[in-house]
C-alpha cells in the first residue's frame, strides 16, 4: 500500500471557512449522525492542525516524498490531497490515535509523524475538525468520500 496514501488518509486539518452544520457518521456507530459544529471545527483546526497542515489545508510541499527521517511531510487536506480517499472511520481513528497507532491496529507498521489528539480533543471536537475539513471540499469530492464511508459502514464487522 502506498505510504503517502496511508499518511494522507487522515489529518491535520483545514482553514478557510464555512460556518454551517454538517452531518457525518460516528466511527463507533455508523448509524449515528452527530451534529458537527463547523465554526468550532475551524477554530480547533487553526489552533491544533494548521501549524503542520497549513492554514489553507495546503500541507507541506513535496508531501509525497519521505524526508530524511523517513516520514512523509504533512499532506494537504484540500481536494489536492487524498484525505478524501478515506472513510470517516479511518479519518477519525487516525486523528484520535495518531498515524502510527491507527496503522498498527490494522497490522501495518508505519513511521507516521501524525500525533494522536485523543488526549487533547474530545471525540466531538475531532468530528468538528473533520467536518470542517470536509466542508471545504467540492461537492463531487464530498460525495465520493461519503460513498466510501457508506461502503465501510455496510461491510460486516469481524
Amino acid at each position: 500500500m502506498n505510504r503517502a496514501i496511508i499518511y494522507l488518509g487522515v489529518l491535520g486539518l483545514a482553514a478557510a471557512g464555512a460556518a454551517a452544520v454538517y452531518l457525518m457518521p460516528s466511527a463507533q456507530n455508523s448509524t449515528a449522525t452527530p451534529t458537527v459544529d463547523l465554526v468550532a471545527g475551524k477554530t480547533i483546526y487553526e489552533n491544533s492542525c494548521a501549524s503542520c497542515h497549513g492554514a489553507s489545508l495546503e500541507g507541506e510541499g513535496d508531501w509525497r516524498s519521505p524526508g530524511p527521517d523517513g516520514r512523509l511531510p504533512p499532506p494537504p487536506h484540500d481536494e489536492t490531497g487524498h484525505t478524501w480517499h478515506h472513510p470517516d472511520g479511518l479519518l477519525f481513528t487516525y486523528t484520535k490515535l495518531g498515524g502510527r497507532e491507527a496503522m498498527a491496529q490494522q497490522g501495518i507498521e508505519f513511521n507516521s509523524g501524525m500525533p494522536g489528539f485523543g488526549d487533547e480533543l474530545t471525540d466531538a471536537e475531532i468530528w468538528d475538525v473533520l467536518g470542517y475539513i470536509k466542508s471545504t471540499w467540492p461537492e463531487k469530492i464530498r460525495k465520493i468520500q461519503a460513498d466510501r464511508t457508506a461502503a465501510e459502514a455496510a461491510r460486516p464487522s469481524n
